[in-house]
């Protein structure tokens, strides 16, 4: 059996700021194993990248090692061994990457490159031991690794040590200055039909699950004006996919729409969780789901950002062909034959509209993609605070969970920490023993921390909130959990934003007053990160909301 390693998320683009971007892969990179390439770093010598010890074929069939050699190598030269034997490697002249395969057929399954093969006397052992390469004798380089799980690659540098073989290892791509649209849910979702009703040429449609209507006639009517219509989502969502979404993915792909969804075998991530779109050179990004009660306008407490920043939405795009275009994006038609759907009944509340659309002038963003680049950038952030935290998730996972620890180190440097969670049915309990153990915490310790659970009262249904702000200038939005953040590093996927907002010296009472009020109850989800000057006139529809409870 094999095992879907990573989580894919999309973060949100921040109020404050251009999203911030991941430096997304070439197309067709992804198809490759991302490491930090020696040659890439200047060494000269032939190194070890990374090997694969467990494919997830029966016998461990197509283990490989991948090293990188200056132009115009001897391979007759060196050898590879283990703790049990060393094969010679083949009298091949070759250059920069190279794949050393016992079984090339199967290997080449997996990657792009031509894999050279190599004795199968060498058999790497999934409880680990140390990978040697040497020169005439003498040993070169060494890779060690212990616990191999299935399917993946030990690497030899970058954030994970351990990656599913076509996941990406992506930086960070920084946005520069410019204007975005801010709004916030349930109360304004016309701003995801109405981007996707503009479209002209393009749509990149990325998402968990897609069970809106409306969303789905704008997808067909953007396909019968000739726009290229792309779809991805999640093959395998919580809960199993709906009947109603089985209905709209028909629809779609009898319109002529290409629709896949990632899954499988051959899965980098556990998760697609993206919510996210491309419309011509714009990119919506938001914190909720296409679903009646996520973009739809009929449940959550959601934040999205709309954006033409050039280097966001070329990254972002990129970022979608990445994940599109790999193994592991199975065309809908294949997908669905002999599957079972679920039922399940859309939301149909409503809700009034107190904070609207607004465009709002950013400094920068940065797009952030987990497990490549997230976890450290957030932990940063939250490292960095200064004043104040304001937290708003869904959950927070426990006490262990990494921001919680960073969040809670900072309420003992003296920063102001307010932490406010779901009331929803689905995780009150577990929130409520959170909460708890913080405010009991915060009471024992004298830390300025107050955490608590969110009253609705008719303004929203529930908070899917992932959100974050910092110091009253940075925000962090997005559809990153943070109840799964301690398998962030090497198990999950996903963007994030931060931004600054440009100083304004016109202030709105609603930006300036922010307060915690029980009695309001107008919290804002999602992961917004965002920077803006205290005095800044700042988007009153998605930072207030999240500051009042």
């Amino acid at each position: 059996m094999s095992r879907r390693v990573l989580v894919r998320f999309v973060l949100a683009v921040s109020i404050a700021a251009v999203l911030v971007a991941v430096g997304a892969l070439p197309v067709g990179a992804a198809d490759r194993p991302a490491t930090d390439s020696p040659a890439d770093s200047g060494v000269s010598g032939p190194r070890i990248v990374s090997v694969y010890p467990n494919p997830v074929a029966d016998g461990d069939v197509g283990e490989f090692v991948v090293i990188t050699v200056p132009p115009e190598t001897d391979l007759g030269d060196y050898s590879l061994g283990d703790d049990e034997t060393t094969v010679s490697l083949p009298n091949r002249t070759v250059s920069d990457r190279v794949v050393l395969s016992t079984a090339p057929n199967a290997t080449a399954a997996l990657l792009d490159d031509d894999p050279l093969r190599i004795s199968d006397d060498l058999a790497l052992a999934n409880g680990g031991e140390p990978v040697v390469l040497s020169r005439n004798g003498t040993v070169i380089d060494r890779l060690n690794y212990t616990d191999a799980p299935s399917g993946e690659l030990r690497v030899a540098s970058g954030t994970a040590r351990w990656r599913a073989v076509g996941a990406t290892d992506r930086p960070v791509v920084t946005g520069t200055a410019g204007e975005v649209t801010v709004f916030a849910l349930p109360d304004a979702p016309a701003v995801a039909t109405d981007s996707l009703a503009s479209a002209d040429r393009r749509i990149l449609f990325a998402g968990y699950t897609l069970t809106d209507e409306a969303v789905a006639d704008e997808l067909v009517a953007a396909a019968d004006r000739n726009v290229t219509v792309r779809v991805l989502l999640d093959g395998d969502p919580v809960g199993g996919m709906t009947r109603r979404q089985a209905t709209i993915l028909d629809r779609l792909t009898d319109a002529g729409i290409d629709v896949n969804v990632l899954g499988g075998e051959r899965a980098r991530y556990d998760f697609h969780h993206a919510k996210y779109a491309i419309v011509d050179d714009r990119a919506l990004v938001a914190t909720e789901n296409w679903k009646h009660a996520g973009l739809g306008g009929n449940g959550s407490r959601g934040w999205g950002v709309v954006t033409d920043q050039p280097r966001i939405v070329r990254a972002l795009a990129e970022t979608f062909r990445a994940d599109t275009d790999w193994r592991d994006a199975r065309p809908w038609s294949e997908y669905r034959t002999g599957e079972s759907f679920q039922s399940a009944p859309a939301a149909n509340e409503t809700f009034p509209t107190e904070f609207r659309p607004r465009p709002v002038n950013v400094e920068e963003t940065r797009l952030l993609v987990a497990p490549d680049n997230a976890e450290s950038e957030i932990l940063d952030i939250i490292g960095n605070a200064t004043d104040t935290i304001d937290v708003e998730q869904v959950s927070i996972g426990g006490r262990r969970q990494p921001f919680v620890q960073a969040t809670l180190a900072a309420a003992r440097r003296g920063v102001s920490v307010r932490i406010l969670l779901s009331s929803a049915w689905y995780t009150k309990e577990e929130n409520q023993q959170l909460v708890d153990w913080l405010n009991e915490r915060a009471n024992r310790e004298s830390l300025p921390l107050e955490a608590r659970l969110a009253k609705p009262r008719g303004q929203f249904e529930k908070i899917h909130a992932k959100g974050v702000v910092v110091d009253g200038d940075q925000a962090i939005v997005g559809s990153l959990n943070w109840n799964a953040v301690h398998r962030l590093l090497y198990h999950q996927s996903n963007y994030c934003v931060w931004s600054r907002l440009e100083t304004t010296r016109t202030a709105t009472k609603n930006s300036t007053n922010m307060r915690w009020e029980p009695s309001r109850n107008k919290t804002r989800m999602g992961s917004i990160v965002f920077r803006r000057n205290r005095t800044a006139k700042i988007c009153d529809c998605m930072l207030i909301p999240l500051l009042t409870a």
